[in-house]
C-alpha cells in the first residue's frame, strides 16, 4: 500500500502501515517542529510532482473548478497521487475538500487525516450577483459588470 500524504497526515499523528509518500512543498508547510519529527519518523519519502501529471491535475480542476481553491501544494500532492494511483494501490490523504473533490474525479482512492471524506463530487460555476446570470468561470460578470460568486453546478454522488 503506498500513501500520498499532505500536511494533515503529520499534523494529526495519524498511523499507518505501508509506504508513505509527500512532496517538497509539504515538507515546507510543516511550521511546528513535533509535526516534522512525526514526518522523519514516520520515515516519509519526499518526491517533487512531476510536469505532465501537475498539468493533467490542473486540466481536471479546471473542469470541476476547484483550481480556484487549490495551492500549488495541493496540486503537486495530487500530482503525485496520479502519478502512483496507476502503479499500485495507493490513497491520498487529505482532509481538504477541495482536493478530494479533484482526486475522485481523477479516479484517486482518498482518506481523510481526522475530518470525514466527501460525500458527493460537486461540479462548480460562476453566479452573477446582480442580473443572476451563470457563467463557467470569471470574477466579474461579461453582462453588467457585477461581482460573480462560485455556486455548485451539479452534483454526482459518490459510490463508496
Amino acid at each position: 500500500m503506498i500513501y500520498i500524504a499532505d500536511a494533515s497526515l503529520f499534523i494529526t499523528r495519524k498511523r499507518l502501515e505501508g509506504e508513505i509518500i509527500t512532496v517538497p512543498s509539504v515538507v515546507e508547510e510543516l511550521r511546528d517542529e513535533s509535526s516534522r519529527t512525526i514526518m522523519e519518523l514516520m520515515n516519509v519519502r519526499v518526491e517533487p510532482a512531476l510536469a505532465k501529471f501537475r498539468k493533467e491535475v490542473r486540466t481536471k480542476a479546471g473542469i470541476t473548478k476547484d483550481s480556484e481553491e487549490l495551492s500549488s501544494t495541493d496540486i503537486d500532492i495530487l500530482a503525485k497521487a496520479l502519478e502512483y494511483s496507476g502503479r499500485e494501490e495507493t490513497i491520498l490523504i487529505t482532509d481538504d475538500f477541495a482536493v478530494q473533490n479533484t482526486a475522485i474525479q481523477l479516479g484517486i482512492k482518498v482518506m481523510p487525516a481526522a475530518q470525514r471524506t466527501i460525500r458527493d463530487v460537486l461540479l462548480w460555476e460562476k453566479l452573477c450577483i446582480g442580473c443572476k446570470r451563470r457563467f463557467p468561470e470569471g470574477d466579474v460578470c461579461p453582462v453588467c459588470g457585477s461581482p460573480m460568486k462560485k455556486v455548485r453546478r451539479s452534483k454526482i454522488e459518490s459510490h463508496r
